[in-house]
C-alpha cells in the first residue's frame, strides 16, 4: 500500500515539475513573419527579417513560467529592393558584419483584461544596444505548434539605426507573427 502511495506521489511530483517549466518550442521561419514598417517621405515602407532562432518555453496553464529568447539574422533584411537592403546592412543602419543578430529576451509575461491576449515584458537588443519594451500578444495553437502574434513601436535612433533624417521617420512599427514547434 505505501509502495503504491509513493509511486502516485512521485508521479504527481514529476507532473508538477514538468508543468511548472512548460513546453519547449523552437521558432521557425516557416509560418513566421518578422516585419517592420517605417514612413519614408511620408509613405509606409516595410521589410522583413528571417533566420529565426532561439527557445520559447510556454504553457498556457502556467503563464508565469513562460520565457522567450529569440533572435533574427540581421543580414536577411528584405524590403523587396536589393539596393535598399544592401544599404540597410551597412554600418550606418544594422551594421550586420559587426552585429549579425537582433534579439529579444522576455523578463515577464502576464495576463491582460483583453480576451485572448497576454502581455510581454522584455529586452530587445539591436547593435548591442538593449532597451526594455512591453507589448500585448496573443497565442494560438496551430499545426502542432503555437503561433505568437503581437506588435510594438521603437525609435530607430535609440538603437543607432540610421542617423538624423529629413525623409525617414524615427518611429518603426514591428509586427511579429512567430510560429514555434515543440522541441
Amino acid at each position: 500500500m505505501t509502495y503504491m502511495i509513493k509511486k502516485i506521489l512521485t508521479a504527481i511530483a514529476l507532473f508538477c515539475i514538468v508543468t511548472a517549466f512548460g513546453q519547449n518550442y523552437t521558432p521557425t521561419d516557416a509560418g513566421s513573419k518578422v516585419r517592420f514598417v517605417i514612413k519614408n517621405f511620408g509613405i509606409n515602407t516595410g521589410g522583413t527579417f528571417e533566420g529565426l532562432a532561439g527557445t520559447i518555453v510556454f504553457d498556457p496553464a502556467n503563464i508565469t513560467g513562460a520565457s522567450f529568447n529569440v533572435s533574427v539574422d540581421a543580414k536577411t533584411v528584405d524590403t523587396d529592393l536589393e539596393a535598399r537592403d544592401n544599404h540597410l546592412r551597412k554600418e550606418e543602419y544594422f551594421d550586420v558584419e559587426k552585429y549579425p543578430r537582433l534579439s529579444f529576451k522576455s523578463t515577464k509575461i502576464t495576463t491582460t483584461n483583453k480576451e485572448g491576449y497576454l502581455y510581454m515584458f522584455g529586452v530587445i537588443t539591436i547593435k548591442n544596444i538593449s532597451k526594455e519594451i512591453s507589448f500585448p500578444f496573443k497565442q494560438t495553437s496551430k499545426d502542432g505548434g503555437i503561433l505568437f502574434e503581437g506588435e510594438f513601436k521603437l525609435n530607430r535612433k535609440d538603437f543607432g539605426v540610421g542617423g538624423s533624417s529629413f525623409s525617414m521617420s524615427d518611429e518603426v512599427n514591428l509586427e511579429l507573427s512567430i510560429f514555434a514547434k515543440k522541441s
